[in-house]
């Protein structure tokens, strides 16, 4: 597990020099949330809001996301991807996609099923382990 954290991170930085895995993380829950507060971002990590306030800095500087209004609360920042965020996204899931069909090629397709079902098996265990997230408090 740590070989291959490691990894991930390595290829993160090679993807874009200025950005960690945490900040591609981050990206990928802001394009599956649709955008969120940083706020929301920092709770849903379980990560201390200066941490998360200095990678969205960071992803900010980099152009790839922005601060909207929130439209039902015009006091309130939504955090939302820009174009070359979702670019970059997408670009660091196919690297993802083609490194992984690379270093599958070969296995034996019931190797890959029993390798699936572990992953699978990993994530809901996970999963159950994880707390329930309550939304902040405002």
């Amino acid at each position: 597990m740590t070989a291959f954290a490691r990894r991930a991170r390595a290829s993160a930085g090679r993807m874009h020099p200025e950005l960690s895995l945490v900040s591609y993380t981050l990206l990928g829950h802001l394009e599956e949330s649709g955008g969120c507060r940083a706020t929301d971002l920092a709770s849903h990590y379980a990560l201390d809001k200066s941490t998360v306030s200095r990678q969205v800095a960071a992803l900010e500087r980099a152009g790839l996301i922005e601060r909207r209004l929130d439209p039902e609360d015009h006091r309130v920042q939504v955090l939302h991807l820009t174009e070359a965020g979702t670019r970059i996204l997408a670009q660091v899931t196919q690297s993802r996609r083609v490194a992984f069909r690379e270093r599958l090629t070969g296995w034996p397709q019931e190797d890959l099923a029993r390798f699936a079902s572990y992953l699978l098996r990993y994530n809901a265990t996970v999963a159950q382990e994880e707390p329930v997230r309550q939304p902040p408090a405002d």
